[in-house]
């Protein structure tokens, strides 16, 4: 059974890996010839504060910014109230982040369907909601974790820009460089919306009113991203 680190992302709640196999089943980018990309926020359980960004959300809605949630099972259950908002406004996406984010490598296939499968019922039996994106906790995964994710019919969801606003150490400025560097047509851009970010919200206003605007990139969901048949000018 192979897993492959390649880097390890600050601190935080995600560990960033490259893939070097089932890359057809592992998505971490859109096409490039899209003129677009995808902001996620992974939504990770936190031992303290309120695990929830309302200042970023309210932005979001505000300027109605399409974004990809990845919601862990733990975090969805300490947070009704934020969920079920969350799921009533028509330009945001739904994916799951694990139960209790756990290390899947760690677990055998049987407990990483249970990490895997549990939000999915959780959403659909108390929410209604059909999640078919799951993002792995930690960003790590094996050839077990793929084969698990593709049997319930899940897209295997990554990213391909780190913004690194878990860090503390990262200045906004800093956040903003690292967007300018890596951030093209195609890109699945990961960020939090748990609190952990100090700054995600100046990134995202930077991303919104600055950065996407100059490179005529538009945001959308993971989905509308994949799917996506516009042609750059």
């Amino acid at each position: 059974m192979s897993f492959r680190r390649t880097l390890i992302l600050l601190t935080g709640c995600l560990l960033l890996l490259a893939p070097d196999y089932a890359l057809s089943q592992v998505i971490t980018s859109g096409p490039t010839s899209c003129p677009a990309v995808a902001l996620t926020f992974d939504l990770c359980p936190v031992r303290g504060g309120s695990g929830y960004d309302q200042a970023l959300i309210d932005y979001l809605v505000e300027h109605k910014i399409p974004a990809t949630f990845f919601m862990s099972g733990k975090w969805a259950a300490k947070h009704d109230d934020a969920v079920k908002s969350l799921l009533q406004i028509p330009f945001f996406e739904h994916g799951t982040h694990g139960d209790v984010h756990a290390h899947l490598p760690m677990h055998p296939p049987d407990e990483q369907k249970q990490e895997v499968l549990a939000p999915v019922r959780f959403l659909k039996a108390k929410y209604g909601h059909d999640a078919t994106l799951f993002r792995p906790p930690y960003g790590e995964y094996n050839d077990d974790s793929v084969h698990v994710v593709k049997a319930l019919g899940l897209r295997f969801i990554l990213w391909n820009v780190v913004s690194g606003d878990p860090d503390p150490a990262l200045t906004a400025q800093q956040i903003n460089g690292r967007l300018t560097r890596l951030v093209k047509r195609g890109s699945i851009i990961v960020m939090h919306a748990n609190g952990k970010g100090k700054h995600t919200r100046e990134a995202v206003e930077y991303l919104s009113e600055q950065l996407l605007p100059q490179r005529r990139l538009t945001p959308m969901t993971v989905s509308e991203l994949l799917a996506c048949k516009q042609k750059a000018p």
